[in-house]
């Protein structure tokens, strides 16, 4: 276990919280500090991240799932409910997609993973990049993609396409657990339409609008406490 940083606090019924991309376990300390008075809670720092060991690598959302369900199962965590945020959203849905007891209720907030219609601006940019790529291949990966994408180490970079190339739509419709996406009314990383595409999805989900951006779960942790709280509860 010398490769994972994880917190683990409280007993009773586990509660696994997984964090977004560049994110790490620490995002949730409103979430560790209030919901380990009633469950064991545990928060992990996924392979890349935080204090786990970095990547040798380039790791798919697969690789990620896989790895996560080795790490809570040496761990002793058993059918947890999940809190997923963001690019941890993607590693729980395919997680429950491949085995319907690793969780018992899952919570997606500010959910990555779907991959609807882009624009023909989007297209221009692509097809940029891979001309300028030809032949000035470091002006290319210096000068365009996200701000977030330019700060990664190029075995970071090459796990970041495989991750953010993947649409889980598919995996989401093979999840029987109930599911409750907590979409920011602010949020516009992973804006409400996409949350919408994941809904459609899922057999047995709901959605419920919190105040707050992308990290809802920062912004009123006493307001998406409460939410998550009623549905676990339920």
């Amino acid at each position: 276990m010398s490769e994972v940083s994880f917190i683990q606090k409280g007993t009773g019924k586990d509660l696994v919280l997984l964090h977004g991309y560049l994110s790490s376990k620490e995002a949730f300390s409103f979430q560790i500090a209030y919901f380990s008075q009633f469950y064991r809670v545990t928060a992990l720092d996924f392979l890349g991240f935080g204090g786990s060991r970095y990547l040798t690598t380039a790791f798919s959302v697969d690789d990620y799932a896989e790895w996560t369900k080795n790490v809570l199962s040496s761990l002793g965590v058993s059918a947890p409910h999940v809190i997923a945020h963001s690019f941890g959203c993607r590693v729980a849905v395919k997680m429950a997609s491949k085995d319907a007891s690793v969780f018992d209720k899952i919570l997606l907030t500010g959910p990555a993973g779907v991959i609807l219609r882009r624009g023909l601006g989007y297209t221009i940019k692509v097809r940029a990049y891979r001309a300028v790529k030809r032949f000035v291949p470091r002006f290319a990966e210096k000068h365009f993609g996200s701000a977030e994408y330019r700060t990664l180490s190029p075995v970071m970079k090459e796990s970041y396409k495989k991750i953010v190339n993947e649409d889980l739509r598919d995996c989401a419709r093979k999840i029987e657990n109930e599911v409750l996406i907590v979409e920011g009314n602010k949020d516009k990383t992973t804006p409400l339409r996409e949350a919408l595409a994941y809904l459609g999805c899922f057999k047995n989900g709901r959605l419920r609008l919190a105040q707050g951006g992308h990290f809802a779960f920062v912004d009123d942790p006493v307001a998406f406490n409460l939410i998550a709280e009623e549905f676990f509860y339920e």
